[in-house]
């Protein structure tokens, strides 16, 4: 993390401008907010931990519709608190075609509302950011779930 995100304990609103940040992905690789918006809609998929079942299940749905989302133009990303190294293998082990994100200090959950403080990891949530006007990124859609309850894609699909 470049830039740390100031903290905060509620989650991210509809409207808002998101924090841009940059994050470490799976294949050791820098990854920033700001340059993907410019492609398109984002799709932050923030679970918990890396090889549990509710977010592995999440993670094999957004590869199993990757074409589906590669259709819009969008880029989902998976968001957890793991290293880069336990998100590589757990892409490999599953098979992802997405790109997985390493928030290991917990900046971005933080800075996004969705830190789950009991357990010191991002709480299940996403966030769908379009491109605002001034090109920055601009929140669409916001959802914060209970650790069990996994995501319903086609709401988030009818989004981008």
């Amino acid at each position: 993390m470049r830039n740390p995100l100031p903290a905060r304990t509620t989650p991210l609103s509809v409207g808002e401008i998101a924090p841009d940040f940059t994050l470490t992905t799976q294949d050791r690789k820098d990854w920033n907010l700001a340059e993907h918006v410019k492609k398109g809609d984002v799709v932050l998929c923030f679970v918990p931990l890396a090889f549990t079942g509710v977010c592995s299940t999440e993670m094999k749905c957004i590869s199993d519709d990757f074409a589906k989302w590669s259709g819009k133009g969008a880029t989902v990303v998976g968001v957890d608190c793991d290293s880069f190294a336990a998100n590589q293998a757990w892409a490999e082990k599953e098979g992802y075609k997405h790109t997985l994100l390493s928030d290991l200090h917990r900046e971005v959950v933080k800075g996004y509302g969705l830190y789950w403080a009991d357990l010191n990891v991002g709480q299940r949530g996403t966030v769908v950011i379009g491109k605002s006007e001034d090109g920055k990124g601009k929140v669409k859609f916001v959802q914060a779930r209970p650790p069990t309850n996994a995501m319903k894609w086609e709401d988030v699909l009818a989004m981008v």
